[in-house]
């Protein structure tokens, strides 16, 4: 690989932020979001900013390139980047530094990337732009990138489009590209928060790998304290733009001082009151031997079959392209099958949307992973909700404005403070709770929950668990929950279906499918979900090189 920044010593400091203060603006107002944070940051370590949301993680993030995104301003304190205050130099000075000597690895991968040009042309182009590698050499270092990161076929893939890859591919592209110039900083914002956790393992290897290699200062930025300590040298634990405890990974994780810091440590334990038992009615819905196709030849769905009872929760889980959300598709109608039925309610579903009648669009809803791309930003939340009861139902006038109070209050939300405002002005847990109750506007019999909690910290996510079971326990709707966290699928499934590869490869009782003995992918799954113990992932990758375990690499051959 070309490699022209100046030799870099490990341990050298890179970032320095001393007493940073910003504002953000809301209803009109100015309020305080980060409250006096200071910060070092080294060469060849890794600082986890850890936090639920609004603890000003990201805000932070963006503020060790100078930057504040709009509606936000930084209002006190000093940056300091390799010895220069970023506090007191132009635009244009920052805007040099950035995707060149400080580079930014977004959540969105797929939001991320234009999806008219090719990964590769987009890997080179802030390193042709900045000077630091020409078109040629680029390309070279592209590809030496893509096999260090584990991508298939590296000489080739980045001839294609953002489209054709996984969403594991898109990150590690993603993470390839910020590698491009060779940075001195690196900000890693929630790099693997919507990835299956097998994914997660080669990003967070590929991660330590880039650190070490290139003596790369990062900030990593996450919800999940079992995965920050995986890379992490050092913790900052954020709340309400406050720093609640810095300390040592080890340290931290073994004997937190704070008790914040303990109920962080302490999520995701939420489990179902009650089993749904089984029964004999007829399922609600039925999938039967479905196959389904994208293009000529690419089969992504194969001979899939599945029901879900009334009442009942279905966990769908698998590594990111196994088929889910292309099952989704295919019962919401968004994608007919070549073979196969869907029955809802023993009536057979015609394949494609636009042959569906409003009932049977009425009766089968969905809510979608990412809250900021599944609502309209310039529609207002009475809009939003109003929308299907208007459309469904037939519902205008007062009638209509007492519905759409009724549902937020019934997603815990005050209708006088939120009625009126665009989603602009919500937090990531208060957009996903409109997302359910437009779901819900629709008297819906059966949701699919799209990863709804993956774009979520750990504490938000599992309030929207237990606001879905107790929607659940009223209405007696249905779930189907496709998702690739374990600890979700525990917390609020009833039966389970794992998928590989467009296959079913095991499904049954939540309980009977995580009791061993398992096949050999549940198995893998189980095995790549992060553990609390900062040598998890180097133990993991020690055992999987030695062939004790199964790779994640070896389990998707097309991944």
């Amino acid at each position: 690989m070309s490699t022209k920044n100046k030799t870099r010593e490990k341990g050298e400091l890179v970032l320095r932020m001393r007493g940073l203060r910003m504002e953000g603006q809301a209803d009109g107002e100015w309020h305080e979001i980060v409250k006096g944070i200071d910060l070092d940051l080294h060469r060849g370590e890794v600082v986890g900013l850890i936090g639920e949301s609004g603890a000003g993680k990201s805000t932070i993030g963006l503020a060790s390139m100078g930057f504040a995104r709009p509606g936000c301003r930084i209002t006190a304190g000093s940056i300091e980047f390799d010895g220069t205050d970023l506090m007191q130099q132009s635009e244009d000075y920052k805007r040099n530094l950035r995707g060149g000597r400080i580079s930014y690895v977004a959540q969105s991968a797929a939001a991320s990337f234009n999806p008219a040009h090719k990964l590769i042309d987009q890997f080179g182009e802030a390193a042709v732009q900045h000077g630091v590698l020409t078109k040629a050499e680029a390309d070279r270092d592209a590809k030496d990138l893509y096999k260090r990161l584990e991508l298939p076929n590296p000489d080739t893939i980045g001839y294609r489009y953002p489209h054709q890859v996984s969403g594991g591919q898109l990150q590690r592209a993603m993470v390839a590209m910020a590698m491009a110039c060779k940075p001195d900083l690196i900000i890693f914002d929630e790099p693997t928060t919507a990835l299956d956790v097998t994914t997660q393992i080669e990003v967070l290897a590929a991660v330590k790998d880039i650190v070490t290699t290139f003596n790369t200062a990062a900030i990593y930025i996450t919800h999940d304290l079992a995965v920050v300590a995986q890379v992490a040298d050092k913790i900052m634990v954020l709340r309400h733009g406050n720093m609640i405890e810095l300390g040592e990974t080890r340290s931290m994780i073994a004997k937190p001082k704070e008790d914040y810091t303990r109920e962080l440590l302490a999520v995701r334990t939420y489990k179902k009151e009650e089993f749904a038992e089984a029964n004999d009615d007829a399922p609600i819905l039925k999938v039967s031997n479905i196959t389904a196709s994208y293009g000529k030849g690419i089969t992504v769905l194969d001979d899939v079959s599945m029901e879900i009872h009334r009442g009942h929760t279905v966990a769908v889980v698998g590594e990111s392209g196994s088929g889910k959300s292309t099952l989704a598709r295919v019962i919401t109608g968004l994608l007919p099958p070549s073979q196969g039925s869907i029955e809802f309610e023993g009536e057979i579903l015609p394949s494609a949307l636009k042959n569906r009648n409003k009932d049977q669009l009425r009766r089968l809803q969905m809510i979608y992973q990412m809250p900021d791309t599944a609502l309209n930003p310039r529609q207002r939340v009475r809009d939003v909700i109003g929308r299907p009861l208007s459309f469904y139902l037939g519902m205008q006038g007062q009638e209509k404005e007492t519905r759409i109070r009724e549902l937020l209050t019934l997603i815990e939300l005050d209708p006088d403070h939120f009625i009126d405002r665009f989603p602009g002005e919500l937090s990531g847990g208060q957009k996903q709770r409109i997302c359910i109750a437009r779901a819900l506007a629709a008297e819906p019999e059966l949701i699919i929950c799209d990863e709804v909690t993956s774009a979520l910290d750990q504490l938000v996510a599992e309030e929207i668990l237990k606001l879905l079971q107790r929607l659940q326990n009223e209405l007696h709707v249905s779930y189907m929950f496709i998702t690739h966290d374990i600890a979700t699928v525990k917390a609020i499934s009833d039966e389970m279906v794992v998928m590989l590869q467009g296959k079913i490869v095991e499904q049954g009782e939540k309980d009977v499918v995580l009791t061993p003995p398992q096949h050999e992918y549940t198995e893998l799954l189980l095995s790549s979900v992060p553990e609390m113990d900062p040598d998890w992932l180097d133990d993991l990758l020690a055992r999987r090189a030695a062939g004790e375990v199964v790779s994640t690499i070896a389990s998707k051959p097309n991944a």
